[in-house]
């Protein structure tokens, strides 16, 4: 308790509210060295031992000063030795417990501000909040480069007083425009925020991939509209034929680019990626001069001309109309086992050899399996706590203080 109530003066009244920050409700349940010490004389710390954090013997390592301010203070938080060389906690006041209900409550009377320097100071900070409620933290937000983010976390002591501070008209840090909302409002909104982030995200990044598979199909239209030589027509007793037969005589000669046949059909045609001519000539030299299918005489034809423009021409308009009904039906590609005796492409060259059954719906190359969908963005990385930082309350990031001590030769660590 205040043992008189003469008025303190500047200094005094920093070097109190600092004494009194290192032992309150915030920043005590965390300071791993300052419980240490309490634990060690009945919670009394020195003198000697206080004038080692940072920011105190910044305002003063006389112990004279100390002793003067905290008698002066009317908080009744700290106690002083009747030697004068020490100081605790007050006995009558004990740390609260840190559970929900205790967190529920610093959550309520915190309030969110930005708009700040980023070359302010704590200091600067709290010679402007002077007068504007009775603040028991003030925790600057940083980032992961540990530099001001220009915003604040402030926790009153009361309910009221955090609504009273957000209420105050044209609130504004020398000319800077503020940002000031009560700490439950503020996540509520950066929720809404990361929410709408989250969808447009997604939203360019599914017009991205349909940008860039209908310039693929574009570019594969206008190949196909070019191509020519590649057109192989067959004919003949087919009843027992499936496309899987062309697969297995062509595997080896010529990279099947789609198969236009329906199981029981007389004819059909095969569009190979390269000369048609080329593949024919290979597999019938491979089988003896005789290409057969199931032992059936076949014949083969490869198309020029006008029947070839006529034949292309047909493919394009079937591929078109399967891309337009596939954007029709949300981008869903078409694969996976359909009925046989259908039209078919195949998927390059590792899969030479394999039938793959696509449905009624032409497909070419260029209709790759769709790409992963994109990652949800990342989450926010927690934000690193500095020295200067008056650490507020619940559900900031859990890091445990350490003190702010002098070392022998000097140097300072946290």
């Amino acid at each position: 308790m205040a043992e008189n109530n003469q008025e303190m003066t500047p200094m005094e009244k920093k070097v109190a509210e600092q004494i009194e920050y290192y032992f309150s409700d915030h920043n005590l349940p965390r300071d791993k060295f300052l419980k240490e010490q309490i634990q060690l004389d009945d919670g009394w710390v020195s003198l000697e031992t206080m004038i080692k954090f940072n920011r105190l013997s910044r305002l003063t390592t006389d112990f004279k000063v100390i002793v003067e301010a905290l008698k002066k203070s009317q908080s009744g938080l700290l106690e002083i030795h009747e030697d004068g060389t020490k100081i605790r906690r007050s006995l009558e006041k004990p740390l609260p417990e840190v559970n929900d209900e205790y967190k529920d409550g610093v959550k309520h009377r915190s309030v969110y501000m930005k708009g700040f320097p980023l070359d302010a100071t704590l200091d600067d900070l709290k010679e402007w909040l002077d007068g504007k409620g009775k603040i028991e933290s003030i925790q600057m937000r940083r980032n992961l480069q540990r530099q001001f983010k220009g915003s604040v976390f402030i926790v009153f002591d009361t309910d009221a007083s955090a609504k009273q501070f957000v209420q105050l008209p044209d609130l504004k840090y020398k000319d800077n425009e503020t940002v000031v909302l009560l700490k439950e409002d503020y996540y509520v909104k950066k929720n809404e925020e990361r929410k709408q982030y989250r969808a447009e995200a997604k939203a360019k990044a599914k017009q991205e991939k349909e940008e860039k598979q209908k310039q693929a199909e574009d570019e594969e239209m206008k190949s196909l509209d070019e191509q020519t030589g590649c057109l192989l027509k067959f004919s003949g007793e087919l009843e027992q034929t499936s496309r899987e037969d062309f697969h297995e005589i062509f595997a080896s000669h010529g990279q099947i680019k789609w198969i236009d046949f329906i199981r029981g059909a007389k004819e059909g045609t095969i569009l190979f990626k390269a000369s048609a001519k080329e593949a024919l000539d290979k597999a019938t030299e491979a089988n003896g001069g005789n290409l057969q299918i199931k032992k059936k005489d076949i014949k083969w034809e490869v198309l020029e001309g006008d029947v070839e423009k006529e034949m292309l021409k047909k493919i394009i308009e079937d591929q078109q109309e399967t891309m337009n009904k596939r954007r029709g039906r949300g981008g869903r590609k078409f694969g996976g086992r359909g009925r046989g005796g259908r039209r078919d492409r195949d998927r390059g060259g590792r899969d030479q050899g394999k039938t793959h059954y696509q449905g009624k719906k032409t497909k070419f190359d260029s209709e790759e399996e769709e790409d992963a969908a994109p990652a949800s963005p990342k989450k926010r990385a927690l934000e690193a706590k500095s020295e200067d930082v008056d650490e507020p309350a619940a559900k900031q990031i859990k890091t445990e203080i350490k003190p702010e001590i002098k070392t022998e030769n000097g140097s300072e660590k946290q």
